[in-house]
């Protein structure tokens, strides 16, 4: 009997934890803050010109990849359960990618052939003749040290660059002022990205270990770039790593800030799209600390045209 009401208790005092922890996540409301698109980036405007197109026909392209292609569709509802979001997110950020950054491909069979066209490069992540995990050994990193788990410790070596590496110069060395990611890990061209997703190798590296927990693929190194390349290029490991990125900006934004933002795919399209997840949480906690309102999150341009194309979007599942 003494059994029976230790366990009563312990149920009892489990539920009435629940509630309690619920109530302090605020949902985001659906659709967008602004009423207007925010602005598009001249890059991204210069580039589309570039290719004698427009956003609307690159979005109609990659609309048209994904109402036909029912192997890829397939491949997103199946990675979407394995990472617990709903396929829509990941609909988003394939989307937001092809409209703003590139052309879509006819069809994934063309993804696979462009993956395999780079098998057997040789390349490394690197600048000024040092590659990362040289640099990442100096003393500034030491505080990082400690962290075992993928997306911590790149996330920690990621501020320490922001902090005492970008747009400085150290022993001598002077260092652009631009994104670790865009200096250490595109050893093409600053800011380009692959794959169906466009996932940063950064990321990869990031996400490197909950893609291997949950997916199986092998975890990554930064010493094998030519491994990095091949998870973010090759659709059947790739769709891993944006279910995985927008899986963890959803449990950053509930941790961190307060707020599930998982009925709102602009809102995770737009992290998709600019990354620093945990900091922007950070922020938007801070904003949100004795404010006589809450300050929900905004979506940038690309998770704007997310939101306002959803129904167009959701037909297609």
């Amino acid at each position: 009997m003494r059994r029976i009401l230790i366990s009563l208790l312990l149920a009892a005092l489990s539920l009435s934890w629940i509630p309690a922890r619920a109530a302090g996540v605020l949902t985001v409301p659906p659709g967008n803050r602004n009423a207007e698109q925010p602005d598009i980036p001249g890059a991204s405007v210069r580039r589309t010109k570039g290719t004698n197109s427009t956003f609307e026909r690159k979005y109609q392209k990659v609309r048209e990849l994904l109402a036909t292609d029912t192997k890829l569709m397939s491949k997103i509802k199946t990675v979407s359960r394995a990472y617990g979001i709903q396929p829509i997110h990941v609909i988003g950020a394939i989307v937001g990618e092809h409209t703003y950054n590139v052309d879509a491909y006819d069809g994934l069979q063309s993804y696979y052939v462009k993956a395999a066209s780079y098998a057997g490069e040789s390349f490394r992540f690197a600048y000024g003749g040092e590659d990362v995990d040289d640099f990442v050994a100096r003393p500034q990193f030491a505080r990082c040290s400690g962290k075992s788990e993928s997306y911590s410790l790149w996330t920690c070596r990621e501020d320490v660059w922001e902090s005492d590496f970008r747009g400085k110069t150290v022993d001598g060395k002077s260092y652009p002022n631009n994104r670790f990611s865009a200096v250490f890990f595109q050893p093409f061209y600053a800011g380009q990205t692959f794959g169906l997703g466009q996932v940063n190798p950064l990321t990869a590296l990031m996400l490197s270990d909950e893609v291997s927990r949950i997916s199986g693929i092998p975890k990554l190194n930064e010493k094998k770039a030519a491994d990095v390349y091949h998870a973010i290029m090759d659709p059947d490991l790739s769709l891993a790593f944006v279910a995985a990125s927008i899986r963890t900006s959803i449990d950053d934004y509930r941790s961190i800030a307060g707020m599930d933002i998982s009925g709102n795919p602009g809102v995770t399209a737009t992290l998709y799209n600019l990354g620093n997840t945990r900091q922007r949480a950070a922020a938007l906690a801070a904003r949100n600390k004795g404010a006589g309102q809450t300050v929900w999150p905004e979506e940038n341009y690309y998770g704007w045209l997310i939101n306002d194309k959803l129904d167009d979007l959701k037909s297609l599942l």
